[in-house]
């Protein structure tokens, strides 16, 4: 579904990419691991458009996407929930995921999708009418999701959905995250802590300086020695 084929990103002189190939199949998790500052952000930036890059080609379901504008990723099927949440702060949490849909007009299904998100979290509803700059940052993680999935996307970006979350907030979100790519969702999820990363999904990809240094099938890159060693503490 996603093929991304010597993607380069520089920031002036700065490379934070370094030409990377790798691809998402449709209906697969894939996860992209890392230390802070090898590239993953950045490496999402770039596909969702919201940065530009430099060199390489991006592919989404045999289209080319890295020449178009930013606003029309959404309409392609790409949703991103970025890191540090970005959810509207004056904004209820209805109004919120009703801004996720804001490209949609069947408004009988944005209403079952909206119950469906609130059966996934049900803190969402009990807090419909509450400001979202006023959440827990668990509970607006949870909205950034909801909202993306709100989209109907066919493809999730997902980035550092556990950054500066407490443990059990992490459980309940990574619980949902499980069940929507088990429900078919393609997802390419970006994650600093890798054993939860790449417990969560089929394949995973580690990336250093910009680089990527390692593919494999997950449950291969857990008992891998270097990356044990580097991310997993052993």
């Amino acid at each position: 579904m996603l093929e991304v084929t010597g993607l380069h990103v520089a920031y002036g002189g700065i490379q934070a990419v370094r030409s990377i190939t790798f691809h998402v199949n449709e209906g697969e998790m894939v996860a992209l691991i890392g230390a802070n500052g090898a590239g993953k952000t950045s490496t999402l930036k770039a596909i969702s458009r919201v940065i530009d890059a430099v060199g390489g080609d991006v592919h989404f379901c045999g289209e080319k996407i890295s020449k178009i504008a930013p606003h029309h990723i959404i309409r392609k099927g790409i949703a991103l929930v970025p890191e540090g949440r970005g959810v509207f702060p004056r904004l209820t949490v209805a109004e919120n995921l009703a801004m996720g849909a804001f490209l949609r007009h069947d408004k009988a299904e944005i209403a079952l999708d909206q119950e469906k998100i609130y059966g996934y979290f049900p803190r969402l509803k009990e807090r419909a009418a509450q400001l979202a700059g006023t959440l827990s940052g668990g509970e607006q993680q949870m909205l950034a999701i909801g909202r993306a999935l709100m989209s109907r996307p066919k493809m999730l970006l997902l980035d550092e959905p556990s950054m500066g979350l407490a443990p059990i907030m992490v459980q309940k979100i990574f619980e949902v995250i499980r069940i929507v790519a088990a429900e078919g969702m393609t997802t390419l999820l970006i994650e600093q802590n890798a054993k939860l990363a790449l417990e969560s999904s089929q394949r995973g990809y580690v990336m250093e300086s910009g680089e990527i240094t390692l593919t494999g099938e997950s449950a291969s890159l857990l008992n891998d020695p270097k990356v044990r060693a580097a991310y997993l503490g052993e």
